[in-house]
């Protein structure tokens, strides 16, 4: 069951937050969990990192047990109750990586894993085995060079996705440095970086990072991984301005949570969020099958309701695709709802649900 959280926080200021949470002793301190709870989430901690950027602990609201935020990065007992069809690399990647830091799924794209440090760690990642303080090291300068000198040794990769971990933790001057190395490997002409800097920890986002991604020859995209639509703060807004007015193309990537955003206003208000600070909603995932992540997965009938849901009540601008990363690592495919009846193509339905003849020849 999922643990109760203090209903209220007396004498905690919202600017009492300015370092990260990363102990069951610093949630007890921020009246995040209850102190009856902390042997159980002392053994989830010792498994799973835990860190809970002070922006993020300023928009937990303490009065409900419910809160979408906390529900993302506080620890739950329920962790440590793994379903068979749960697997520590739900995706494959150890198998798919020629060298230490890379993983080459597709023949254009590979991801490029600069550290597996984040400024949060979210309760449902499907890297949480590999992820944090007891998971593995960042990418050595030796290790980065044989990284960067398989891409070079394929002409097929167009484009660079660069992850982690979350990449945007580093210094501003060791991203400079990536992407001054990525910027003379002319086959690839695109670099993607994986984020929730913007919203986690939008203070990160300065002028100096923003130019360090910068690229003088290729073009350089940001996808920012946000779930819920009040991570989008003003600060938030304001560093994706920053990227954005430097040049880097935003996108945006979200998780389909139960409890987060599992109903079409929440989604809806998300999707709007992102067009409004600029950012083009790009996924909406399926739950990767990550050990102890149950409690929020829906079915993929759920989440084509949800879709239809949107395409009935939001401009395409604001529509993500709704896509499955196929256990295993055989590949991501969208699995939206279907609007054609297979057994009659003549047949299609409206977003609402009703049938309608479309005749055509051919």
């Amino acid at each position: 069951m999922p643990l109760k959280r203090p209903l209220a926080s007396p004498g905690l200021q919202a600017g009492e937050f300015v370092t990260t949470l990363r102990s069951i002793a610093d949630l007890r301190t921020a009246a995040l969990v209850p102190a009856e709870a902390a042997t159980a989430l002392e053994a989830v901690t010792s498994r799973y990192a835990v860190a809970i950027s002070a922006d993020m602990a300023r928009l937990i609201d303490r009065t409900d047990p419910n809160d979408p935020i906390a529900r993302q990065f506080v620890p739950d007992a329920d962790e440590l109750q793994h379903l068979p069809e749960e697997r520590a690399d739900p995706l494959g990647e150890e198998r798919l990586s020629p060298v230490p830091g890379v993983v080459h799924r597709y023949p254009d794209r590979v991801l490029l894993k600069l550290t597996h440090a984040c400024p949060v760690y979210c309760r449902f990642c499907f890297r949480r085995e590999v992820v944090g303080p007891g998971g593995l090291q960042a990418l050595s300068d030796a290790g980065l060079d044989a990284a960067l000198g398989y891409i070079a040794g394929d002409p097929d990769i167009w484009e660079v996705i660069l992850t982690g971990g979350d990449p945007l933790v580093l210094s501003p001057r060791r991203v400079a440095e990536v992407t001054r190395r990525l910027s003379t490997i002319a086959s690839v002409r695109i670099l993607r970086w994986h984020t929730r800097v913007p919203t986690v920890d939008p203070g990160r986002v300065t002028e100096g990072l923003a130019a360090a991604l910068r690229s003088p020859t290729k073009a350089v995209y940001l996808a920012l991984h946000a779930n819920h639509p009040r991570e989008l703060t003003p600060a938030a807004r304001a560093a994706c301005a920053r990227l954005i007015d430097a040049g880097i193309v935003l996108v945006s990537q979200t998780v389909l949570l139960r409890g987060v955003n599992d109903d079409p206003q929440t989604l809806a208000a998300l999707m709007r969020g992102f067009v409004e600070a600029r950012v083009k909603p790009y996924y909406l995932h399926h739950l990767d099958p990550a050990p102890g992540t149950g409690r929020f997965r829906l079915s993929i009938a759920e989440g084509q309701r949800l879709m239809r849901a949107l395409r009935g009540r939001l401009s395409g601008l604001a529509q993500p695709t709704y896509v499955l990363d196929i256990p295993g690592g055989y590949g991501k495919v969208p699995v939206g709802p279907g609007y054609l009846n297979p057994a009659a193509p003549q047949r299609v339905a409206d977003p609402a649900g009703a049938w309608h003849d479309y005749p055509e020849r051919g």
